[in-house]
């Protein structure tokens, strides 16, 4: 299992590695695997809550009609859909298209997944983005503060991913605690755990990847 300061060392020698640009680059994880026959159908789609916000929030739209709807706008939701604009979207691909592109998560009440499913599943299905139900009276300020501090980590029939973990303005630390937590997270999803680990990259988003080689465990 790799460690904190494993990971830090990766951190500063990505943007120690980087030349100055005129925008603030990402900081982003790539994983590789080994030991796993994609032909079987291997996926990972998974919603991982990280210990440390980034500085900009995953994008978070509700689908919610009623007390849900005006709690959610109350709680500067992204975008708060009601069931007629549901309707309205499903007349409508590529708008629904767009709105999909547009936000990392969805949630809804569980009064209109059933309307969620026949206008919008098709399309919110195969991105492995369909909401995540919020129950009557759940506290919705609570599921989308965990959402917009959350980031969806997908791959299937690949033996590689990649996600983002910070930027370069964050402390180091923390970046490095964001992408452990990844890291951990995966491995319980891995048919042997770290065994499957091949290697570890942190890269700047223009910068080159640093990679930590793992080591074989007997």
């Amino acid at each position: 299992m790799v460690n904190e300061s494993e990971l830090v060392s990766l951190i500063q020698e990505a943007k120690k590695s980087e030349k100055e640009r005129k925008f603030k680059q990402s900081l982003e994880l790539y994983l590789t695997f080994k030991d796993i026959d994609v032909k079987k159908g291997f996926a990972l789609n998974e919603i991982i809550q990280l210990p440390k916000q980034m500085s900009q929030p995953a994008g978070v739209c509700v689908m919610a009609t009623g007390d849900m709807g005006i709690k959610a706008k109350k709680a500067n939701a992204d975008q708060v859909l009601d069931g007629d604009e549901l309707n309205k979207l499903a007349e409508n691909k590529r708008e629904t298209r767009k709105l999909i592109n547009k936000y990392d998560f969805f949630l809804a009440d569980t009064k209109l997944m059933a309307n969620v499913g026949k206008s919008l599943g098709q399309l919110l299905g195969p991105r492995g983005k369909m909401p995540t139900p919020v129950p009557f009276n759940a506290p919705i300020e609570t599921f989308l503060n965990r959402f917009r501090s959350s980031i969806r980590v997908r791959v299937k029939n690949s033996l590689a991913l990649s996600c983002k973990i910070g930027d370069v303005e964050m402390d180091e630390k923390d970046v490095a605690s964001n992408a452990l937590a990844i890291i951990s997270a995966i491995e319980k999803k891995l048919p042997n755990g770290d065994k499957n680990l091949r290697k570890i990259m942190i890269k700047t988003t223009m910068g080159k990847p640093i990679k930590l080689e793992m080591k074989v465990r007997k």
